[in-house]
């Protein structure tokens, strides 16, 4: 090889992650360095698929990459099909898996994807992107093949093709909300924040504000003290925060039932609260209860997401 010829960069990663605004912080951080990036984005599954429609890996110039859009079996060759769209300047779209032109990429599930690759010519949509993420407000990013570009939209649109665009929902990262002093809510607040959840933890006697308690947010109260209960469960229960979830056994939650129904809350309102909390019954350690805890919320919000037709934000988030 001459010395004159340019070699192309190798792929390889810059962290692991699955978190859109982990992903996209690396893109302008990237962008804000003088780095070229490109953007790319899971814009079709034919059949079984590891990833939802809308995962996304962020490529940088040297070769840096972030994010999946599979299993991480196709991450380094996407990488490398996103450094030849940088060199080139244009946005290009591959398939893999099934009816793919790729026999040597096959995809464990079987199934086949389509990867939409855009390099980003501005930073100041990703960089508002990352604005109102941070700000905790859902958001649309629309990309347009046709012009190669980025917008953004307001409203909860979902994550689907509109008019030969891709919309891509994002929502901000999970928050839960934590009221309780024990060793019960300090395990809980440890494999939350493990998780990636963004984690308040209440002070005795404290209730949350309005606009803690946004639709993206969860709320668990392990207070094993009924009275302590009532004013976190009346906040939470005039809030769209997506989970509320109460310790205690069955017997506590029929006297917090009782009580409920004393201070005006229906029914319908009464069956929002998760008693006894989490998705197996009498965890008898802090661990096993955290871990309770924790799939429980996500499995309300995996739920809730299916039931919108939406994928997003935090990480599949």
């Amino acid at each position: 090889m001459s010395r004159f010829e340019k070699t192309a960069p190798e792929p390889r990663v810059a962290f692991y992650s699955d978190d859109s605004l982990e992903i996209l912080g690396f893109a302008t951080d990237s962008l804000d360095r003088g780095h070229r990036i490109a953007l790319l984005f899971l814009v079709e599954i034919r059949g079984g698929a590891a990833r939802p429609l809308g995962a996304q890996m962020a490529v940088r110039e040297d070769g840096l990459y972030c994010g999946f859009v599979s299993g991480g079996c196709t991450e380094s060759a996407l990488a490398a099909e996103a450094l030849l769209a940088i060199e080139q300047g244009v946005d290009r779209t591959v398939r893999l898996g099934e009816g793919s032109p790729f026999f040597d990429i096959a995809l464990p599930c079987g199934g086949g994807i389509t990867i939409a690759i855009h390099v980003v010519r501005s930073g100041s949509v990703l960089r508002h992107l990352v604005c109102k993420l941070q700000g905790r407000d859902r958001i649309c990013l629309r990309y347009i093949p046709s012009s190669e570009t980025l917008c953004l939209e307001s409203g909860e649109g979902r994550t689907s093709w509109e008019d030969g665009s891709f919309i891509r929902l994002y929502r901000p990262r999970i928050r839960v909300i934590l009221a309780g002093r024990s060793i019960e809510t300090q395990t809980v607040a440890r494999v939350a924040a493990s998780a990636g959840y963004a984690v308040l933890l209440l002070d005795r006697d404290k209730v949350p504000s309005r606009d803690q308690l946004d639709q993206d947010t969860a709320v668990a109260l392990m207070n094993h003290d009924l009275e302590l209960d009532l004013p976190l469960l009346s906040c939470a229960l005039t809030s769209p925060a997506f989970y509320i979830g109460a310790l205690g056994s069955s017997r506590t939650h029929a006297r917090r039932r009782e009580a409920l129904l004393a201070h005006g809350y229906g029914e319908a309102d009464i069956a929002r609260v998760k008693a006894p909390i989490g998705i197996f019954d009498k965890a008898r350690d802090s661990s096993a209860l955290a871990l309770s805890v924790v799939a429980d919320i996500a499995h309300a919000r995996q739920s809730a997401s299916g039931r919108r037709g939406d994928v997003g934000a935090q990480g599949l988030g």
